[in-house]
């Protein structure tokens, strides 16, 4: 097992109450690029302080942003406008973020500048090529490390020119990167998706008062040359956060939750879909629609899953969902089937084998395929298992210590800080046996 900071989550336990997890991060992420590209001054409440969004942040500090500390998910940008952005003196860290690096490639892509991305180990072997080849068309000059991996060094004074690309695998950070690069492009940039996946870029654009271009047939587009405005960002609670507790709650004998103002954006409900085609007792309430978003309260009461086979539609709406997800089947009575998501083996680690390997660890019947899983559902046992530092493998294997007879020991969980500051401490407070310790500790 690798170090770092431990998770000993007791057996057994019942998931109860009404709480709000954090931000969406993704929302958090685009929220601080456009508000920092706006002219005038944007308001963010229901921003999230994780490690990933802070990143964000502390690059467009670095380029040159005025942008107040974050207090109670709080914060404001003073936008620089489009042009306004100045050279970084050092390399932009984005530590863990994927999300954070693509996106930064479009946007920088078009600067005057000179500026470098780089991250830590995880995100220094994700694959960037997805992002700089298409940029490339554009004409981007941006070199990769050897594989198409961060370092990346992107080269300013480009004359970039929009192009249409029909991207060979669904991909929003793709999506996203390639429309913030038409901001600077000269004509119009058209994207074109082989499935939907979350569209926040295209829905901020517009509330910043970008006019986003879409065709019947799936192109979405934007023409280089217009300007956002500054405005107040209220970030809905992050769907994939709350999806721990919507599968905690649901296999828990005994639990109810209640999760208040969760993003339901239609490309991001797929584990809703699929926890629901698996029999779970999910209900959306006070729906309504902030800033563009909609959003409503999930609540969710145990009950029995039986297993399903994944509809490939529903994949790319719970790509982040997955691990999650995973852990339901294994309650499940029958076989669960995945298949069309190669994506999950290039996330913060390759979702499919770690999560396999957890599950079988635990006792359950987890087959890893090209694309996907089989897991037979049964019955878990205690046991040691290793997020890799994937922080949303390390929340999974904390709910399905609510279903197992001994201790769940999950090893290397320093980066659920990424997504979820407080899920250890919120966890524990509605009824899951889970307390941090050090890699040093006994």
């Amino acid at each position: 097992m690798t170090t770092g900071k431990i998770f000993e989550v007791q057996p057994g336990g019942t998931v109860r109450g009404r709480f709000r997890v954090p931000g969406d991060k993704s929302i958090s992420h685009r929220a601080i690029m456009l508000g920092s590209l706006a002219e005038g001054m944007t308001r963010v409440s229901g921003f999230l302080e994780g490690a990933d969004a802070l990143a964000t942040l502390s690059a467009f500090r670095a380029m040159g942003v005025n942008i107040g500390d974050p207090g109670q998910g709080r914060l404001q940008i003073e936008g620089v406008g489009l042009h306004g952005l100045q050279a970084p003196a050092a390399p932009l860290d984005l530590g863990n973020s994927g999300t954070s690096m693509r996106l930064l490639a479009g946007l920088l892509a078009g600067q005057r500048f000179n500026s470098e991305l780089t991250g830590d180990a995880s995100l220094s072997k994700r694959p960037m090529e997805r992002v700089t080849a298409p940029l490339a068309e554009m004409g981007a000059v941006i070199d990769t490390a050897e594989g198409g991996t961060a370092p990346l060094r992107i080269r300013g004074g480009q004359t970039l020119q929009g192009i249409r690309y029909d991207m060979p695998v669904a991909s929003a950070q793709v999506k996203s990167s390639l429309l913030l690069a038409g901001l600077y492009a000269k004509g119009e940039t058209w994207v074109r998706e082989p499935a939907p996946t979350r569209d926040h870029t295209e829905r901020m654009l517009e509330g910043f008062g970008y006019p986003v271009l879409r065709e019947p047939d799936g192109w979405v587009g934007v023409r280089g040359g217009g300007e956002l405005r500054g405005m107040s960002i209220d970030v809905p609670a992050d769907i994939s956060s709350a999806a721990f507790f919507m599968v905690g709650a649901t296999i828990a004998p005994g639990s109810e939750v209640i999760l208040e103002h969760v993003g339901i954006n239609p490309t991001r409900t797929g584990v809703l879909d699929i926890l629901s085609l698996m029999g779970a007792d999910i209900e959306l309430r006070n729906r309504k629609e902030v800033g563009g978003e909609p959003v409503a309260d999930v609540r969710v009461r145990s009950t029995t899953l039986h297993g399903v086979e994944i509809p490939p539609r529903m994949v790319p709406l719970a790509i982040d969902e997955f691990p999650a997800i995973f852990v339901a089947a294994a309650c499940a009575h029958g076989t669960t089937v995945l298949t069309d998501a190669a994506e999950l083996r290039v996330k913060e680690s390759d979702r499919i084998a770690v999560m396999a390997d957890g599950l079988q660890r635990l006792g359950i019947d987890a087959r890893p395929t090209a694309d996907g899983m089989v897991i037979k559902g049964g019955q878990f046992t205690g046991g040691e298992v290793d997020s890799h530092g994937d922080h949303r493998i390390a929340m999974a294997f904390a709910m399905a210590a609510l279903r197992a007879p001994e201790p769940v020991v999950i090893h290397d969980c320093d980066n659920v800080d990424t997504s979820f500051p407080g899920f250890a401490e919120l966890a524990a407070a509605h009824g899951v046996g889970l307390r941090v310790v050090g890699a040093g500790d006994p």
